[in-house]
């Protein structure tokens, strides 16, 4: 078992098999409550969604090492100590008499003909959706402040299991969003031998939704306020009196910033309750809407003259399955993100609300002296602190809170225990099983593979995920607390971006961080709201200093420090 001291602590792998650390959904350890509801729901999500596919992959295991997040690949049927796939004639001759494996590959095969996608994001848009916007709703009116202690451990045990629910849900649509888009990649790349982000620059504008949910209430703020000289006015308070002040306006602009409120405010700006929610970045959200009342619009849409240059480069003789696979991959896009935003993004920041509302508590009964350190006890750990029976000192919580803050992915060993393996190639498999697999392991590709680091004292390299060259002031974000100094036209630098993010697209002029493939998040929404991105550059936030200036060229994933 491989054992590494990443300062103090000795990391070694939590069970048998290969571990890989995932840093490019989450750069930084985890809370404790974070972790249990991921424990809790996110394989059982995720072995739902391949299930539907006939997939090889069942499923991954998360496990947290000093909260730092590792995952175990578990191939279906696999023993739960395989480390490695089954030589050739082994996989084959399972493949033909294993009765649970033929069912499945059957499965993949029905499944991509069928187009299954289309089934299940009907069934998301009629069914999954609107009944998760109901239990948000349902949490977000009750109001934890009005709630005695006994009546607050039982809405933070609600909170908890609606976010393990949401980690689930998220994670049952998983494949069906990313099979489409996995398997137009495959096709094309070996039709023209472009590069992947040239190909992705086909997909563009077909998830509307990353650039930012809330977009179109923002522009109702937006054109209500440009009415209403008064209420326009109220932006010049300072930001956390105008949120409130706009909020209890007159006429349109009242009612337009309160339905926005409603949509956006208990959104977590990342992936964990530690991260803040909307309403708690009130100045994020002034620029924001001043932005938009100035009129910052995306950049110009080139997409169809780049589909037609890809288009050009596929033989003739598939250029009418190039049409059908981009048709298929542009028409399920949007559920990358809606998974999130529609499911634990709001249950994150609900949590949040009632973890703060704890914490406040215990600070006037002197158990802590900083509310926000609630986060960082598990559910149990806060419960016990909130009735009297033990819990954790604010010592302790401070300790964990700063070990968050402090390291990242990039101190963390990449594997633990056996050395990672690649799947058996997708030949090995029958003929009728091979395009779902081969789909899944383009897609997992484009998203999680970094290139190697290449910096300099004045430049970093990364992948081009988003064209066009841009030059202005860089925000180094290390957290999302950080949002209040980001400024129209910055370009953020950050270590990785989740959804919610969004909040802040309408300021950006460009878009950098240290991990993420060409499928990550950072690279859809830079593609979508058409601002020049690189990401995966390893090193950005450690070479880029805060306040540079800075010129990103978005075509060739090249950074530069320009004074």
């Amino acid at each position: 078992m491989q054992s590494t001291v990443v300062k103090g602590r000795a990391f070694a792998a939590p069970g048998p098999g290969a571990w890989e650390i995932e840093g490019t959904h989450f750069p930084r350890p985890a809370t404790r409550l974070f972790q249990a509801a991921c424990v809790k729901g996110f394989a059982k999500g995720f072995s739902v969604s391949t299930a539907k596919y006939g997939l090889m992959l069942d499923h991954l295991v998360p496990a947290f090492v000093h909260g730092v997040t590792y995952m175990r690949a578990v191939p279906f049927g696999a023993p739960p100590d395989a480390v490695k796939p089954p030589p050739k004639i082994v996989l084959q001759l399972l493949t033909r008499l294993h009765p649970g494996i033929r069912r499945r590959l059957r499965t993949s095969a029905q499944a991509m003909a069928e187009r299954r996608w289309r089934s299940e994001l009907s069934r998301w848009d009629a069914e999954v959706k609107p009944s998760a916007l109901r239990a948000h709703k349902a949490l977000q009116a009750v109001d934890p402040a009005a709630l005695d202690d006994a009546a607050l451990v039982g809405h933070l045990d609600a909170c908890f299991e609606h976010l393990v629910r949401m980690v689930e849900q998220h994670h049952h649509f998983t494949i069906d969003c990313s099979l489409p888009m996995g398997d137009f990649l495959a096709h094309a790349r070996e039709w023209t031998n472009l590069p992947v982000s040239d190909l992705l620059q086909c997909v563009r504008g077909s998830s509307k939704i990353s650039v930012g949910i809330g977009a179109g209430e923002l522009e109702r703020l937006a054109a209500a306020l440009r009415d209403d000289v008064a209420s326009t006015a109220l932006l010049d308070l300072p930001p956390g009196e105008a949120v409130p002040a706009l909020l209890t306006a007159p006429g349109e602009a009242g009612a337009a910033m309160r339905a926005y409120v409603d949509l956006i405010g208990y959104r977590a700006l990342g992936y964990d309750v530690c991260d803040p929610f909307t309403l708690e970045m009130p100045a994020v959200m002034i620029k924001a809407i001043r932005a938009t009342l100035a009129g910052a619009k995306p950049a110009s849409d080139t997409t169809a003259a780049r589909v037609a240059g890809v288009r050009d480069a596929v033989p003739a003789a598939h250029r009418a399955t190039f049409d059908a696979l981009l048709e298929e991959a542009r028409f399920v896009n949007r559920l990358r993100d809606e998974r999130g935003f529609y499911s634990e993004s709001f249950a994150l920041g609900l949590t949040r609300r009632a973890l703060l509302d704890a914490g406040g508590r215990l600070v006037a009964r002197g158990r802590l002296d900083d509310a926000a350190l609630a986060v960082d006890a598990d559910l149990d750990e806060l419960k016990a602190l909130l009735v009297g029976r033990g819990g954790p000192t604010a010592a302790e919580l401070r300790e964990r809170a700063e070990w968050r803050r402090t390291v990242t992915t990039a101190d963390a060993p990449r594997w633990l225990g056996a050395p990672p393996s690649p799947p058996p190639p997708t030949a090995w498999l029958p003929a009728h099983a091979r395009r779902a697999d081969r789909a899944t392991h383009v897609f997992l590709s484009a998203l999680f593979d970094e290139p190697p680091a290449k910096v300099s004292a004045t430049t970093v390299r990364g992948l081009p995920v988003s064209p066009g060259t841009y030059e202005g002031t860089a925000r180094v974000v290390v957290g999302e607390h950080d949002f209040g100094r980001i400024e129209p036209g910055d370009v953020l630098v950050t270590r990785a971006t989740s959804p919610t993010f969004n909040v802040v697209l309408p300021l950006l002029g460009g878009l950098v961080t240290d991990r993420g493939g060409q499928l990550c998040h950072a690279a859809i929404v830079a593609r979508e709201y058409g601002i020049p991105g690189v990401v995966g550059t390893t090193e950005g936030t450690k070479v880029i200093r805060d306040g540079a200036r800075v010129r990103v060229d978005g075509g060739s994933g090249e950074v530069t420090v320009l004074a």
